[in-house]
């Protein structure tokens, strides 16, 4: 497959398709275009007989995706703040839902909607430089593109609202004891290592690989509704006077004064 981009880098090669995030500069948050350039990219790998699965990763070795891009978060109202929550379930299921396995190689920081981005893919392998949480409620608001949703059925409900309400970056040891990832490396090799390991992966029957992952989504009948639920509610959010006042404080790099407003 081609795509024409400088946000995102797809290489295959051994039929393993390696998808970068590539805005070092920026902690390869996740704006708009790459959310967009995501969900092309992985629609095409679920149809590219070349690709038998897919690691997912950031480029440098700060960070897999520091979160979403506040700055575009910033101005949004109810009903903006809805179609980005929305916007942003469409993709991670548009992940989860390949049916070739999916592999989130995380170095650094993966925080917010970086973190919902690795919750999105089947298996996460992170080195021990990986800093995983979920810091939306110190910005007015709450995670929103799945991951009041995801995080509870992979840790339990008690330590996802301890994440969510706490806020901490939780280090890839604790994430490995939590059940958030499934392997964790030496700091330079979550890409290596997620290579080698799709690679035994694939060698499996792909019907039965494909099979196999919608059975374990089949689990979660009910999931349609959390989900509008969540972006109902990430939407009042960004109606309030405390999002603007935590994501202005974020981008002035000053502490917010929040008013439960």
């Amino acid at each position: 497959m081609e795509l024409n981009s400088e946000l995102l880098l797809v290489e295959i090669a051994d039929r393993i398709a390696t998808v970068t995030i590539n805005r070092p500069d920026k902690r390869n948050a996740l704006n708009n275009q790459v959310l967009d350039e995501l969900r092309v990219v992985f629609e095409d790998l679920q149809e590219d007989d070349d690709a038998g699965g897919i690691v997912l990763t950031g480029s440098g070795e700060k960070a897999f995706a520091a979160g979403a891009d506040i700055a575009e978060l910033q101005n949004l109202k109810k009903k903006g703040g809805e179609r980005a929550s929305g916007k942003g379930q469409a993709v991670m299921s548009v992940i989860e839902s390949t049916g070739k396995p999916v592999i989130a190689a995380v170095e650094g920081y993966a925080l917010g909607g970086g973190c919902e981005l690795a919750l999105a893919c089947h298996l996460r392998v992170a080195s021990r430089s990986a800093r995983f949480g979920l810091p939306e409620l110190g910005l007015g608001l709450m995670p929103g593109y799945g991951g009041t949703q995801r995080l509870p059925r992979l840790i339990g409900k008690g330590r996802a609202l301890e994440m969510i309400l706490d806020g901490t970056p939780i280090d890839a040891e604790t994430a490995w004891n939590y059940g958030l990832v499934n392997r964790v490396v030496d700091e330079g090799r979550a890409l290596e290592t997620s290579i080698t390991w799709l690679k035994h992966i694939i060698n499996r029957a792909p019907v039965a690989i494909k099979m196999a992952i919608q059975s374990v989504h089949a689990a979660y009948p009910n999931r349609a509704h959390g989900f509008h639920d969540e972006a109902r509610l990430f939407g009042y959010l960004c109606g309030t006077e405390d999002s603007t006042e935590g994501t202005t404080a974020f981008l002035e790099k000053r502490k917010p004064g929040f008013r439960n407003k």
